[in-house]
């Protein structure tokens, strides 16, 4: 008989932060009936010190906090710990998601949501690190190097432990490092996952909801812009010119194709 899914992470620890006791009522009580431990914290302060107390395996983190508000808490946490964040927000414009992943967030759900769909990315994040570190057990996550806990997306079969190799573009997957032309790109976490996959995949055109799939881990409906932001980072670090893109292509009305560079003319240089 299957097990099921609420046995599986009936360890992990969620640590919730929001202002509103609704919402901490709410999903506190949802995240419980999941299996989940869960830790509340109401504002920044005592979201900082739950962070750092109680390890938690996944931040749930409201925006609008007050004194310290989620920014600088997301800040905080990332600075210190790799463990997955999903900020909430009424706030749902562009630039408000851009602040959110650039300060190092892992996803971001604007208020009001769905409960399923936040069960649902939680699932994902917590799949995702399980995937990368299968040796890794809830409340640990804090206790590893960040290059231990950064996750990565899945290669081929004939690319697990290898580097690769596309053009002038290499990749050294255990030690999660890109160059070009033999030069080192500083790359975020997800960052270096959405290229690495790329280049797992030359050629290949592929659709944003296969990246989120891939990449974030999801295999349900989300706001594809994630990706565009993403796309549009990487693009800043790897383009010669990010308005004309010769690496990432766009697929108009599907997704993007990573393309390697012609090789320079024999002799040239």
């Amino acid at each position: 008989m299957t097990e099921p899914e609420h046995d599986q992470t009936s360890r992990s620890t969620i640590l919730l932060v929001d202002d509103e006791p609704s919402v901490r009522d709410t999903v506190g009580y949802s995240l419980r009936r999941e299996g989940y431990v869960v830790a509340v914290a109401a504002d920044g302060i005592e979201a900082m010190r739950l962070a750092r107390s109680e390890r938690p395996d996944v931040v749930v983190l409201d925006v609008m906090l007050p004194g310290i508000d989620g920014y600088q808490v997301c800040r905080q946490i990332r600075a210190e710990s790799q463990v997955p964040i999903l900020l909430l927000s009424a706030k749902g414009e562009e630039i408000d998601r851009v602040i959110g992943l650039e300060l190092g967030a892992d996803d971001y759900l604007v208020k009001p949501f769905a409960m399923r769909e936040l069960l649902a990315r939680i699932r994902a994040m917590l799949r995702r690190v399980k995937m990368t570190n299968p040796d890794l057990g809830p409340g640990t996550l804090r206790e590893l190097p960040a290059k231990q806990t950064a996750s990565a997306p899945q290669p081929r079969d004939d690319q697990v432990d290898a580097g690769v190799i596309v053009g002038d573009l290499e990749i050294d997957s255990a030690r999660r490092t890109a160059a070009i032309g033999g030069v080192v790109v500083s790359l975020k976490p997800k960052e270096f996952d959405l290229l690495y996959y790329f280049a797992c995949h030359p050629g290949i055109v592929l659709t944003r909801d296969a990246l989120l799939r891939r990449v974030w881990g999801y295999d349900f409906p989300v706001d594809t812009r994630t990706v565009d932001v993403h796309v549009r980072w990487l693009r800043q670090k790897i383009e010669e010119d990010p308005s004309a893109p010769q690496r990432i292509e766009t697929v108009r009305g599907y997704g993007y194709r990573y393309v390697a560079p012609p090789a320079p003319p024999a002799g040239a240089g």
